[in-house]
């Protein structure tokens, strides 16, 4: 099976996953339940469980430490305020990185004149091109980075993508997000995503060689 086969591939679900998924399920209410009692405790718990992902993925969005510092804060008040929101259909992490992604898109807005979602909708122009033609063997760049070093670089070269490239890559590959999970944090048709990710892929490839 090919490299993107092999990603988009729909795996049988057992009976160890069906146990994962109802836990995941009950924890997602007892989250919701707590944010609409404003528990500080709970909101501690989160803060430490998700801080390092989202202040990743937060940078990767911006490329800005300062920049995503603050959204930082700003994400965990709307935890804290709009908690009452949360209904827990979806998991809490797919939630908390749609508010951090919003709260991006608001601040680009604020600051430039092209706003995130028209440089998205010229992406996504450019996703349908005839132009774009992708090989599916071999390993993803994701695949062939395993030490320290090659780390580094993978950062380093996600760094150079386009964001709508590297959010996606982001989120399957660093955050672990379905496909699924990963349209509706991005509020994106599933193909679209499908062809970010694909995309994305073959731009790391040549990027990854010269690095």
């Amino acid at each position: 099976m090919g490299m993107f086969a092999s990603i988009l591939a729909t795996r049988p679900i057992n009976a160890a996953q069906t146990a994962e998924r109802e836990l995941v399920r009950q924890e997602n209410m007892a989250i919701a339940a707590g944010l609409r009692r404003q528990d500080p405790g709970l909101l501690d718990q989160l803060i430490v469980r998700y801080q390092h992902r989202l202040m990743r993925y937060l940078l990767y969005l911006t490329g800005n430490r300062e920049e995503s510092e603050d959204l930082f804060q700003e994400v965990w008040m709307r935890v804290l305020v709009r908690g009452g929101q949360y209904d827990a259909k979806a998991r809490f992490d797919t939630w908390m990185l749609t508010i951090a992604r919003n709260l991006v898109i608001d601040q680009r807005r604020k600051r430039t004149v092209q706003s995130l979602d028209e440089i998205i909708e010229n992406a996504h122009n450019d996703e349908n091109s005839a132009e774009f033609e992708l090989t599916a063997d071999g390993p993803s760049p994701f695949e062939e980075c395993a030490g320290i070093e090659d780390r580094r670089r993978l950062a380093e070269t996600l760094m150079t993508l386009e964001p709508i490239y590297r959010e996606v890559l982001v989120l399957r590959f660093h955050e672990e997000l379905s496909l699924e999970e990963i349209a509706k944090v991005t509020q994106a048709p599933l193909s679209t995503i499908k062809s970010r990710l694909y995309r994305g892929l073959a731009l790391m490839k040549p990027a990854m060689a010269r690095a």
